[in-house]
């Protein structure tokens, strides 16, 4: 998904608590209009009170793991709701996913590390 032409790191660590949804997912195929509509959401999440950041990884098996920060219910329920986030979720369902999982937890202990 990344050809690293930007510097990579993991969004960094913050004062607990605060939420993490981890979606998990494999594609179809048939992956038209995937692109602009992904584009659109991490522009729509970014404006949602309460997001930290989000981390995404591709395997070139096809198995995809985005995980997305909240500090806490409330901005994660906003963005659960959304409308624009809800009819993206059923064209994902109709067209892009094999299968998705979604895990919601909260975040007790968070630290990192860069090396200097």
């Amino acid at each position: 998904m990344s050809d690293h032409s930007e510097p990579v790191a993991p969004v960094e660590a913050f004062e607990p608590p605060y939420y993490a949804a981890v979606f998990t997912t494999v594609r179809t195929q048939e992956q038209s209009g995937y692109g602009e509509t992904n584009a659109r959401m991490v522009e729509l999440v970014q404006g949602v009170p309460g997001f930290l950041g989000v981390d995404h990884a591709q395997s070139p098996g096809g198995l995809g793991v985005t995980v997305a920060y909240f500090r806490d219910p409330d901005a994660l329920t906003e963005w659960r709701t959304n409308a624009e986030h809800r009819a993206a979720q059923q064209r994902g369902r109709d067209e892009w996913y094999q299968s998705y999982t979604v895990h919601v937890a909260k975040v007790e202990r968070s630290h990192s590390f860069t090396r200097g």
